[in-house]
């Protein structure tokens, strides 16, 4: 499992010019979801998500987590995230999970967010959306579990 986690002023999640869900302050997620994720990587990821030390305190040191500053999640499917680029100049995509199962995998990981550590928003999966977002410091994570 891969996230792309951006730190942001404002992000939203439009699909054919309507948008269909949006944040304030908070996390825009990218998750790429790969053959052989399963509940551990679910679990892991979400807990890392929520409880990175992220956000300047007081004293403009990165110190606070998503829950500390009331922060909103916002969590949108991408494969591309998958893509390898070794060999060639295309794309490859064997690491990522086919579409029925990602699907499944990206459900069950917004699931165990709500479940765990508080509501977060969403993209839809599959969906061709057009993702806008503002960067704050610009600030962007990868994690790979």
């Amino acid at each position: 499992m891969i996230g792309l986690i951006q730190i942001v002023n404002s992000a939203s999640v439009a699909i054919n010019e309507t948008v269909v869900s949006s944040i304030n302050k908070g996390m825009l997620l990218l998750l790429g979801v790969e053959q052989s994720d399963t509940d551990i990587e679910i679990a892991k990821m979400a807990k890392k998500v929520a409880n990175m030390r992220v956000f300047p305190d007081e004293n403009g040191k990165t110190n606070l987590s998503l829950s500390d500053i009331d922060g909103e999640l916002l969590v949108v499917s991408q494969f591309t995230l998958l893509a390898s680029l070794e060999k060639g100049n295309r794309p490859g995509f064997s690491n990522a999970g086919s579409p029925e199962s990602s699907k499944k995998i990206y459900q069950a990981f917004l699931t165990h967010f709500e479940h765990n550590y508080g509501p977060c928003k969403q993209g839809q999966f599959g969906a061709d959306m057009n993702v806008s977002l503002v960067n704050n410091g610009p600030a962007t994570y990868y994690l790979k579990i």
